[in-house]
């Protein structure tokens, strides 16, 4: 196996001094022209890369940049990684990204790699079960920037990036009854996280105010599998629903499974509105109406928030993504 090139390779092979080489690698005004090209020439036919571990213990920084996120099998924040990763190579950082499975306990040790591997900021997207942020508030303590983004903690003082939830499910209310739905099976996400709170109390009070005689069901399935099973069970009765809501895309998959399996139309026998990524909704036919949250647009602002910290600015806010209306054929 080949050795790596090191500094006192280059010095030795060039009879200059180590500081010497490192000063002009650095291309430090000390260090006359010729020098730097010479040692730059060699380093480039040595293929000599500088040791990131050496550099992150003296100065105590990286150049890495963490993501938690609940899970990474999710075309939401699929498409979030590739928006922050996207702008972090733009400006010299790379990514690491870790997920909890929505588990405390792996939340937590993700938390301490993070800060094992000294990373230079954090973006996080907390797990159903987390209620103290104390692990999280390390990385402040640290001076290393954190931005909490989609699923974010009730605390105000702490740097948020989030749709603005109870806009996004009035949206769809509004959708609903505008399409003079009268009983509509409204599924949500867990009713744990502030996510759900709001989208909920939202979602409610639109009905509340603007049809108060909807007929409205409530369920909260979180995933896929079970989304599917509670559909399918109101889908069996005769006074099955006209409308069913969608708070994810995750809910949608199950939701579409259940009504082909029972072999209805969309939107003859039953309408269809969902909050979604935005690229799911567009394969089934009729494409599903939705209100777009879009995983690379928070992605995008996340990251600007972040670069904000990491040029110095101190100031704690919370960022709001606005969300459109997407007309399918689904309602």
């Amino acid at each position: 196996m080949v050795e790596p090139s090191t500094l006192k390779k280059l010095s030795e092979a060039l009879g200059l001094s180590i500081s010497t080489v490192s000063r002009a690698l650095k291309d430090h005004p000390d260090i006359a022209e010729k020098t730097k090209e010479r040692v730059r020439a060699l380093a480039t036919a040595m293929e000599y890369e500088p040791n990131s571990l050496a550099v992150q213990l003296r100065t105590r920084h990286n150049n890495v940049l963490g993501i938690l996120v609940p899970t990474i099998n999710n075309f939401f924040y699929d498409s979030f990684i590739a928006a922050v990763e996207e702008d972090a190579r733009a400006h010299d950082y790379s990514v690491l990204i870790m997920q909890s499975r929505d588990d405390l306990t792996l939340e937590k040790n993700n938390l301490n790699l993070f800060r094992k591997n000294r990373v230079a900021g954090l973006f996080a997207s907390i797990s159903i079960a987390t209620e103290d942020i104390a692990p999280f508030q390390k990385f402040n303590e640290l001076q290393i920037p954190l931005v909490f983004f989609d699923r974010v903690p009730v605390n105000d003082v702490c740097n948020k990036v989030c749709f603005e939830d109870a806009a996004t499910a009035r949206i769809a209310a509004e959708t609903i009854i505008d399409r003079k739905k009268k009983n509509v099976l409204a599924l949500f996400g867990h009713p744990h996280l502030s996510i759900t709170r709001k989208r909920l109390d939202a979602f409610r009070e639109t009905f509340s105010s603007q049809a108060p005689d909807t007929r409205i069901t409530y369920a909260f399935p979180e995933q896929s599998a079970p989304a599917r099973e509670v559909t399918l069970s109101f889908l069996d009765k005769a006074d099955r629903p006209d409308a069913i809501f969608c708070m994810g895309d995750l809910i949608l998959i199950g939701v579409m499974s259940a009504i082909h399996a029972s072999r209805l139309r969309v939107p003859e026998d039953i309408a269809v509105i969902s909050i979604s990524n935005g690229l799911l909704p567009t394969v089934y036919d009729p494409k599903i109406t939705h209100v777009e949250t879009s995983g690379y647009k928070l992605g995008k602002k996340a990251f600007e928030q972040m670069l904000n910290r990491l040029q110095g600015t101190e100031t704690v806010e919370e960022v709001f993504v606005t969300s459109d209306l997407v007309m399918g054929g689904s309602i």
